[in-house]
């Protein structure tokens, strides 16, 4: 009977020291841009943060860096149940091995694009690993929506003329615009406000300017004075909206 009490705790011993044993789990994430692709190095990348959800312990922090995928893939063909749609050779991705012990609940959080930090979005999910369970190929996805809205006029304007804007409107994978493309210009509606503090002196619509992603429009000429110009890109269809903002100058010239 002692024999077999203890053979037993023996067991239950080494039961729990193998659970105790941190597991290498290797896991891939990818940020995505809604509607287009992934979030890669033309556009800095994205960050990706995993950290354990019930102590906020951080595991692993690094930049997604790689290409924008396959565009034929991501785009234009029919997609069937598990097939590789975004972990095709090259595409941008964050790896990590994480050391766990047992089933644990993280939080994974993407925050991108990094080279435009007024388009900047930050999105997260919950979700349980175990160890030994890799994640690979395709990874967890989380998907960033927008636009990045680059205003790229002057910042100083004469007075008494009209204030030509433009800016540049791409996908948050840096992907382009333009009438008719992949990502329909004509879909997407482009306005400038010219704003001094919270109100709004003047607005007029930008439209396509004939080269990839750029939107122009013209304001009638403003006062002499400081003024915050607004271009704003809205598509409610794919869930994407952006939004860029400049200080511009009316002086006259001495």
């Amino acid at each position: 009977m002692i024999r077999r009490l203890v053979l037993a705790a023996s067991l239950v011993f080494v039961g729990t020291t193998l659970l105790a044993r941190d597991v290498s789990t290797t896991i891939t994430v990818r940020a995505i841009s809604r509607d287009a692709k992934v979030i890669g190095d033309a556009v800095g990348g994205a960050r990706i943060t995993i950290r354990e959800a019930a102590t906020g312990k951080v595991l692993a922090r690094g930049i997604q860096r790689g290409g924008t995928g396959d565009t034929k893939r991501i785009m234009q063909e029919p997609r069937e149940r598990d097939a590789t749609i975004y972990g095709t050779e090259g595409a941008a991705s964050f790896q990590a091995a994480l050391d766990l012990s047992r089933p644990t609940r993280v939080e994974i959080i993407a925050e991108g694009p990094l080279k435009y930090p007024q388009a900047m979005q930050r999105v997260s999910k919950t979700m349980l690993l175990f160890p030994g369970q890799h994640i690979e190929g395709e990874g967890v996805l989380l998907e960033i929506h927008g636009f990045i809205v680059d205003i790229i006029s002057p910042e100083v304007v004469p007075a008494g003329k009209p204030l030509d804007v433009r800016a540049k409107v791409m996908m948050t994978c840096g992907c382009p615009t333009e009438p008719g493309g992949l990502w329909d210009a004509e879909k997407i509606e482009v306005t400038v406000h010219a704003m001094q503090g919270d109100k709004v002196v003047d607005k007029t619509t930008l439209r396509y300017a004939g080269a990839t992603s750029t939107f122009a429009g013209t304001i009638p000429s403003l006062p002499e004075g400081t003024y915050k110009l607004e271009v704003t890109a809205a598509q409610s269809g794919s869930v994407n909206f952006g939004v860029s903002k400049q200080t511009i100058t009316v002086k006259r010239k001495h």
